[in-house]
């Protein structure tokens, strides 16, 4: 993220939240609730908006009682008139600069267009309409242009350049020293060297990009509405719980099918209900139609944005002077380089691969012992490793549903596990507004009683929402700004048709759920003094890690037997049934890994390119197809988690950053270590973890925070244990 710009803002015009996306298989369906009320644009008096001023509420919550989509762009046009105001004049004072009159102003500038930029495009993720997004499409190049205005401003730069070169001289304390060095490497980063007339064409490029990826965005969500698969007869949808077909059931009489069927997608390529569905007809069906998303024609087709998006990042690679925009994008990370991140990847997937052609034969021996004439596809991949798995566990994955009641899971499980680790306690509020009828608000408070931070939580999937499960902060912790984080975590659960049935969730809704909050926890935790440095504001590749520790508490056995109940006897989950969740995590583990890899190949693919390498539209699936092969994991019953044209994360803030995910996975996988070998749940783990990482935001470096932590560099070993790799 840019530092000197409101976080949200810096978010926002990345294409993503706060936090980051969990994208690994564990995302689930979309439920079909009602769609959101659209308000008027042009009814509400200015005087009246409440973006305009503070909010009331308790640590600044926002109004959303009182926001109506009439508020957004009166408060983007006074949030951009007000930031450019406060930027000119700290870029145009007579003064020598100091960290007082230049960067500190800096970080309390724009706090309109922060409040307004956190709500609207948290709403654009959790709660849109057609309304939100022709707003979302204005703004977009409009934002892209603040930005620039801001970051191509030579005087400031000037000013900014003259605290770096003198920044040993300055006696300043470490996080204020770091504030100078990355402002510096932000600006320098953002084109401020370059020439009246380059600046003029990054900036070109940027407001294109702006646009494209927002039309990317949303035809992603568009097209997963409009992919969805009408099945005619209850018959075809035997293997389904009765839940799940009535939800399928509801989904078409809200569609206007009544009497018919419809099976919703997820973003990623494999479907839940492909574990579950006999039908081998239908589930050809769905996954036909979820590979086929974005690259079918039609008004949501994605190949010409995409591969119009990878061209101009490559071109304004070359103009920073990079040779291509992964080379860019990497040179912040922990990765630092292509090669690294190539060496990485490269060294994981042929064990992967094969790992995943092992369970394949596994699978066809059950076919054909079963009498199948045929030899095993993407679209039966689930549904048979459910067979082995019951197989060789004497288990299958439904016997875990009644253990796992949503509010069990998340009350007895997650804040249980925050309690025993780090102290924390939770009391819901229902005295502050909300935007969903289903997103609920809990106060969080420190062992000695006091307020740490406010925890929204949104867990069922609409149309409205996009897929999978994030987290975003609608304020972050500042000592500067005297700011206390208010932070939500988005799942898409689906919710049953009737509020008397309970919601029941699957081992990976569990897993999404203990790994968001590791997210929230991390902005929770935060104790900087500067905006541009709290919570999540790490490297993309040192994001997830305290996300993926953070699901460790998951299967736990102190932590699982206290969520793990039936929802109606309340009896524990059986010992037996315990040990074989714990005995099946290294199961499947070659066709995870497979499917995440040949995702971040094809990210690497893409922005590896120069602008004359670049593909076509109509050449796009061929250029991914070899990419994959060349790579040695083009596996037909493989698909990549994501396939080009509904891969969001590349668009957005993840371009050149998919890898992130494994790199973290390493850092988690030896800290997972670090506790069993330090005793495990105790406070004094979690203190230590909570003080020498979890609370340093950006403040410092992320390798160093982890070394701080660890007391020792990250070793690759547990990591490929736990995946089967060694």
């Amino acid at each position: 993220m840019n530092s000197k710009l409101p976080l949200a803002l810096s978010a926002a015009l990345a294409f993503t939240l706060a936090g980051c996306s969990k994208t690994d298989s564990t995302e689930v369906a979309e439920a079909t609730p009602e769609q959101p009320t659209e308000t008027t644009m042009t009814t509400t008096p200015a005087e009246d908006n409440p973006f305009f001023v503070n909010s009331p509420l308790y640590m600044y919550y926002p109004q959303f009682d009182k926001i109506e989509n009439a508020h957004f762009m009166p408060a983007f046009e006074r949030g951009m008139e007000e930031h450019l105001a406060e930027i000119d004049a700290i870029a145009n004072q007579a003064d020598a600069p100091t960290l007082d009159n230049t960067l500190i102003p800096m970080e309390r500038s724009g706090r309109t267009l922060d409040r307004v930029a956190r709500v609207f495009f948290s709403l654009t993720s959790a709660h849109t309409n057609d309304e939100i997004e022709e707003i979302r499409s204005e703004m977009a190049p409009r934002l892209s242009a603040h930005t620039d205005q801001i970051l191509l401003n030579s005087k400031l730069f000037e000013r900014i350049q003259a605290l770096y070169e003198q920044r040993d001289s300055l006696e300043l304390d470490p996080e204020s020293f770091r504030l100078v060095e990355e402002n510096y490497k932000d600006f320098i980063r953002a084109g401020a060297q370059l020439s009246e007339a380059e600046k003029e064409q990054l900036k070109a490029i940027n407001s294109e990009l702006a646009t494209l990826q927002t039309s990317f965005s949303q035809n992603v969500l568009n097209e997963v509405n409009a992919s969805a698969v009408v099945v005619d007869t209850r018959e075809e949808l035997a293997g389904l719980s009765d839940s799940m077909i009535d939800a399928a059931a509801k989904a078409a009489t809200e569609a206007d099918m009544e009497g018919k069927y419809l099976i919703a997608l997820l973003n990623t390529s494999q479907q839940p209900p492909l574990a579950s569905l006999e039908n081998r007809a239908l589930r050809q069906r769905i996954m036909e139609a979820s590979l086929a998303r974005g690259s079918r024609g039609g008004e949501f087709d994605n190949r010409e944005i995409l591969t119009r998006v990878a061209k101009l990042r490559a071109e304004r690679a070359l103009l920073m002077g990079y040779p291509n925009h992964a080379a860019y994008g990497l040179e912040n990370q922990t990765a630092r380089t292509t090669a690294a991140v190539n060496e990485r990847l490269a060294s994981l997937a042929p064990a992967a691969a094969a790992n995943a052609v092992r369970e394949a034969a596994d699978m066809q021996a059950i076919i054909d012992a079963e009498g199948g004439d045929f030899q095993l596809q993407s679209w039966d991949w689930d549904f048979y490793a459910e067979k082995v798995r019951k197989q060789r566990y004497d288990f299958d994955a439904s016997q875990l549903r009644p253990y796992f009641e949503f509010d069990n899971v998340l009350q007895k499980g997650v804040f249980y596990a925050a309690e025993k680790v780090f102290g924390l306690t939770f009391k819901e509020r229902h005295d502050l507004p909300v935007y969903q009828e289903d997103v609920r608000v809990f106060e969080v408070f420190e062992e000695d009683g006091s307020t740490l931070a406010l925890f929204i939580m949104d867990p069922f999937a609409r149309p409205s929402k996009r897929g999978g499960a994030w987290m975003n902060a609608y304020v972050s912790q500042s000592e500067l700004l005297d700011r206390q984080p208010v932070v939500a975590n988005h799942l898409n659960i689906t919710k049953p048709t009737s509020d008397d049935e309970p919601v029941l969730l699957t081992f990976d809704e569990v897993t999404t759920t203990f790994h968001e909050f590791g997210h929230a926890l991390h902005g929770m935790f935060s104790n900087v003094k500067y905006p541009s440095f709290s919570g999540t504001s790490v490297p993309r590749d040192f994001v997830e890690f305290p996300s993926q520790v953070n699901e460790m508490w998951s299967i736990w056995p102190e932590i699982l037997q206290n969520y793990a109940v039936h929802y109606e006897t309340g009896e524990a989950m059986p010992q037996v049934l315990l040990d074989k969740v714990l005995a099946t995590q290294k199961f499947n583990q070659g066709y995870s890994t497979t499917e995440y890899l040949a995702a971040s190949l094809l990210d690497q693919n893409w922005h590896q390119l120069t602008p004359e390498e670049v593909p076509n539209a109509e050449g796009l699936l061929d250029f991914e197809a070899k990419a994959l092969a060349d790579a040695g994991v083009a596996l037909d019953t493989v698909p990549p988690r994501y396939r080009s044209t509904y891969f969001s994360h590349i668009i957005g803030g993840y371009s050149a950053g998919y890898y992130a995910y494994i790199w973290s996975e390493v850092l988690d996988a030896d800290t997972v270590e670090w506790f069993k070998s330090n005793g495990g749940m105790s406070r004094e783990n979690g203190d230590h973890f909570r003080q020498t990482l979890l609370s340093r935001g950006g403040a410092e470096d992320a390798m160093t925070l982890f070394r701080n932590f660890r007391g020792a560099e990250p070793d690759i070993a547990p990591l490929l244990e736990r995946r089967g790799l060694n």
